[in-house]
């Protein structure tokens, strides 16, 4: 008995044992399997930060490539305008018509026509029909499918007759749409035409829009602008174009990225403050080259003789807020002049300076300069000019003239002096006769000018008045000429205001002697007791003061 008690105590021990050595190598695959799981999580994740670190590295790379691209665009703005062709031209500008083939296939196929055998009932077969079983109820039913055949027959008929009706009209309107679109097109050409005629008259309105649509057509990096100002002056062949030009923001800051491992971040690699401002300047000198060039080049006619180029740039006043447009770049060059230049070759800022541009010292910073020529002629209502010089007789007397030619007279004047001027028209002048403007770089600006074909004092009211038309249109000088004399008060108000100038009929005999090479009478001598103060009077220096009857100084061009 107690062997056998022995045995079954043996024999649970080995079932003990048994089962902790399941339980521990259970425990062991769990711990196994744990750790492998680990593993795996952990291989996982370094794949997955590799992969997010290489993610960021070929992002900071695709960044910095983007810079780099933005950088070379602004490297190649004057030699991708030298390629190819004008950005636009008459020819190109000329529409044709290509004839549109109208897709008749919706309409084109007939629905197949019911057949009496999709409606016909089967006749009897058999021994119905040998002993004449269901001959009516057959002749019922051919009845029956008569009339629905029939009734097919209708709606295929009326299908038809709409499909036809809708292929006709189809038809009429596609030969009305391409109609309309040929007249269209032959208006449209006819009208380029005519414009073009116009552009080969030297016709302002023409000459402006044709250069406005090459400027409009030209193709700039996302971020330029493209607002411009086009004024032709047919008198000399002069285009004044004013651009805007893009901000200094357009030069990237960044001369790349690169991705920091350890940090987790991107950083961004400075472009010095140096690259920047000489990249900007770059900018300005090859986008006022290519302005040129293509006004040039897009003129096939010769109509342009010269380019005088205004750029501004619109931003806001840092101490101000408001916004600002000053000028950065300014030149003149002519057709002659800049055709001798390979600008495939040249350094643009060189280039500028070759040409005597004025540019902004510091055009990073915003430092304005005053523009060569900066006037507005849409403030003035302008007419077309009169040859009055070639019809002066020997020793003519000014006062006979009509006050239109006197106007006329007065603008060769300006001309022959160095200026350019145009007169204005009769009607609401707003006491405005001829408008000039000086090219000088030194003394340029906008001048009044009222011209008085009088035979006795002009009032100082007059001078008043012009000197508020002189502020009221913002210009730089007002010129009151007249064929008589002014009072003390006139000469004193003008030496006040600063921007006046008075000249009576003895300084306009000598400058119309000088620069027209006529010898005329101004008309009637100013009184003697006034000439006697005058005699007395010290000369003035003041560019306001009344002349001398003795030989006048020039007539002043500037401000």
């Amino acid at each position: 008995m107690a062997q056998r008690g022995s045995g079954r105590g043996n024999d649970y021990q080995r079932q003990q044992q048994a089962l902790r050595r399941a339980q521990e190598q259970r425990a062991r695959q769990a711990e196994r399997e744990r750790k492998a799981a680990e593993t795996a999580s952990k291989r996982q994740e370094r794949e997955r930060k590799a992969a997010y670190q290489e993610q960021q590295a070929e992002q900071a790379r695709v960044r910095t490539i983007g810079v780099e691209h933005e950088v070379e665009q602004l490297g190649q703005l004057l030699r991708d305008a030298l390629v190819g062709d004008p950005p636009t031209t008459f020819e190109r500008r000329r529409r044709t018509h290509t004839p549109r083939k109208l897709d008749e296939r919706p309409w084109s196929r007939p629905e197949p026509s019911p057949r009496w055998e999709e409606f016909a009932p089967p006749e009897p077969g058999g021994l119905a029909a040998v002993l004449g079983l269901g001959r009516k109820r057959y002749e019922a039913e051919v009845a029956e499918a008569r009339v629905r055949f029939g009734e097919a027959q209708d709606r295929h008929r009326r299908a038809e007759e709409k499909r036809l009706a809708t292929l006709e009209r189809k038809r009429a309107e596609h030969r009305q749409a391409e109609a309309q679109a040929l007249e269209e097109v032959a208006t449209f050409n006819a009208k380029l035409d005519e414009e073009r005629e116009a552009y080969r008259a030297g016709e302002p309105a023409a000459v402006e829009a044709h250069l406005g649509a090459v400027l409009d057509a030209s193709v700039y990096p996302v971020g330029f602008p493209h607002e411009h100002r086009i004024a032709f002056r047919p008198a000399t062949g002069d285009v004044l174009v004013e651009i805007h030009l893009p901000p200094e923001a357009i030069v990237p800051t960044a001369r790349g990225y690169r991705y920091v491992k350890n940090r987790d971040e991107t950083t961004v690699l400075p472009r010095p403050e140096k690259e920047r401002k000489e990249i900007y300047a770059s900018v300005l000198a090859q986008v006022a080259l290519r302005t040129v060039h293509e006004v040039l080049t897009s003129d096939p006619d010769r109509i342009v003789n010269g380019v005088i180029l205004n750029g501004h740039v619109k931003t806001i006043d840092r101490a101000t807020g408001q916004e600002v447009s000053p000028c950065l770049v300014t030149l003149s060059a002519s057709r002659e002049q800049f055709g001798k230049l390979r600008l495939s070759q040249v350094d643009p800022a060189q280039c500028l300076r070759g040409l005597n541009a004025l540019v902004s010292p510091n055009p990073y910073d915003l430092e304005p300069i005053r523009p060569i020529v900066e006037f507005d002629l849409s403030k003035y209502r302008l007419m077309d000019s009169m040859d009055v010089v070639a019809g002066l007789d020997s020793r003519p007397v000014l006062v006979k003239l009509t006050p239109t030619e006197f106007e006329h007279l007065i603008r060769q004047l300006f001309e022959a002096i160095g200026m350019e001027a145009w007169n204005t028209q009769a009607s609401k002048d707003e006491g405005v006769d001829a408008v000039a403007v000086s090219k000088d770089p030194v003394f340029n600006g906008e001048c009044i000018i009222q011209a008085k074909r009088y035979s006795k004092l002009v009032g100082v009211e007059s001078v008043q008045a012009l000197a508020g038309v002189v502020e009221h249109k913002r210009a730089a000088k007002g010129v009151l000429i007249t064929t008589s004399w002014f009072g003390r008060a006139s000469h004193d108000f003008a030496r006040q205001h600063g921007r006046l100038q008075l000249i009576e009929g003895p300084e306009l005999k000598y400058l119309i002697k000088e620069h027209l090479g006529k010898d005329v009478i101004p008309g009637p001598v100013p009184p003697k007791r006034r000439s006697s103060r005058l005699g007395q009077r010290p000369a003035q220096s003041d560019r306001g003061a009344g002349p001398s009857l003795g030989r006048p100084r020039p007539l002043d061009s500037g401000q």
